[in-house]
């Protein structure tokens, strides 16, 4: 084997890591929802937060002294303070508040839509060109999110679908500036360093909920109410940010958030399985708008280009 196949299958294994890391990371986010959505249906979502990152917290613990590194003085400190609160503070703050009112199908389709707006944020905070067709895939895939809202009718597992997938847009948003942080944060700090800050911060934010966990208990099965906590804390909370910020550390913005296009899918899955959920037809065409946004901003500068290209071949020289 010479020095260029060598240099070759280092470049794709470098490849193929971040990318098994981000398809990790959404296996386990989509998965989430119909969990989360189990769990607020018995207990307060403060309570059901604190759990997931106290117990994130708490198996991070032995390892942090050793693995994190030395968050630096500054700028930096301002950042990270600002990634904490928007993920997981903000975001689970809504999120969890969301599946309160709207099914875990709803919550991950509207998921759709992040891919859309960290292109957008990559834009305006990095240069990364963003195209008329990319606003215009975002326009779109915010409409369909709208759709879905108000063609949603209340159910025992949507209540207020409406207000819901709102919220859920809102953790979206959340979303995005952590993406968009982590980005920039990653320069200079690893993966456990970025997710040990964070989940000690949800412990902090959400300490109400551990009030609440001695006033009301784990429900009328706590046995089960503790696995799922732990799913989600150890698997969930600690698993998928630390395989997210490891993809989004190796590949750019854009391409690290396209992945989540996955989470809609995956949810509807678990959410069809574990809940029996299911959309009506306004829905479902509300849903093929979504994705219709998402993929206009994905693959439509591409057509364009070809298309381009074509008409210039096709113009005598």
């Amino acid at each position: 084997m010479n020095t260029d196949q060598q240099k070759n299958i280092s470049l794709n294994s470098n490849k193929i890591f971040p990318i098994l890391a981000l398809l990790g990371a959404v296996l386990l986010w989509g998965s989430a929802f119909a969990a989360m959505k189990h769990m607020v249906g018995t207990m307060n979502p403060w309570t059901v937060m604190w759990l997931r990152t106290g117990i994130a917290t708490l198996v991070l613990t032995p390892f942090t002294s050793r693995f994190a590194g030395h968050v630096k003085k500054g700028k930096d400190r301002k950042a990270l303070a600002l990634l904490a609160f928007l993920m997981p503070c903000l975001y689970f703050l809504f999120e969890s508040h969301a599946l309160t009112y709207t099914s875990a199908t709803q919550a991950g389709l509207i998921s759709a839509s992040l891919p859309l707006m960290v292109a957008v944020g990559a834009g305006i905070c990095f240069k990364e060109k963003t195209t008329l067709i990319g606003w215009l895939g975002l326009a779109v895939s915010i409409a369909g999110v709208i759709i879905l809202s108000v063609t949603g009718s209340p159910s025992s597992g949507a209540t207020n679908p409406a207000l819901g997938n709102m919220l859920e847009l809102a953790a979206m948003v959340s979303a995005t500036g952590y993406m968009l942080l982590v980005k920039r944060l990653s320069a200079n700090y690893g993966p456990f360093t970025l997710t040990a800050v964070q989940n000690a911060a949800g412990v902090i934010f959400f300490i109400p909920g551990l009030y609440l966990l001695i006033r009301d208990g784990l429900g009328p099965d706590p046995v089960n109410m503790l696995i799922i906590a732990a799913y989600l804390g150890a698997f969930v909370t600690l698993g998928a940010f630390g395989l997210y910020n490891v993809g989004m550390s190796k590949l750019p913005a854009g391409k690290a958030s396209a992945f989540i296009n996955l989470v809609p899918a995956i949810a509807a899955f678990f959410g069809w399985i574990l809940l029996d959920e299911t959309l009506t037809p306004l829905q479902m065409i509300a849903s093929l708008i979504i994705f219709a946004g998402v993929w206009l901003a994905q693959y439509g500068d591409k057509i364009g280009k070809k298309n381009t290209l074509l008409n210039l071949k096709k113009k005598p020289i």
